[in-house]
């Protein structure tokens, strides 16, 4: 199972980015239970900014994202996306995607930076 995030890069205060999470190795189906984006800053632990669950696509976001980020899937292509807008000098971070479909499997990452 690989997955792997694309997207990252550099942005000033108020922009924006798209970051995609291209799954390989499961298919999202009926055993998909949720889709979500984390991420984690230097000497900070890794927290969950979006999650969307198969069932019904309920979503959930932190305060700290709300209106702020969305996140959506496609089964066709077995991707996993997260819509950043907005985007504060505290969003700054390495962003991971996370699926669970009978066990949990995550990417590598990718580097988001805020800065002007």
């Amino acid at each position: 199972v690989q997955l792997v995030e694309s997207g990252g890069g550099l942005v000033q205060p108020g922009g924006s980015l798209r970051l995609s999470c291209a799954v390989s190795g499961v298919t999202f189906g009926a055993s998909t239970s949720a889709m979500s984006w984390h991420r984690q800053a230097p000497g900070r632990e890794r927290e969950l900014v979006a999650r969307i669950r198969s069932a019904g696509g309920v979503t959930y976001y932190p305060a700290s994202v709300k209106g702020r980020f969305t996140i959506s899937g496609d089964y066709a292509k077995n991707s996993v996306y997260l819509q950043m807008n907005s985007l504060k000098p505290e969003d700054t971070a390495v962003y991971y995607c996370q699926v669970i479909q009978l066990h949990e499997y995550w990417g590598q990452g990718t580097q988001v930076t805020v800065s002007s």
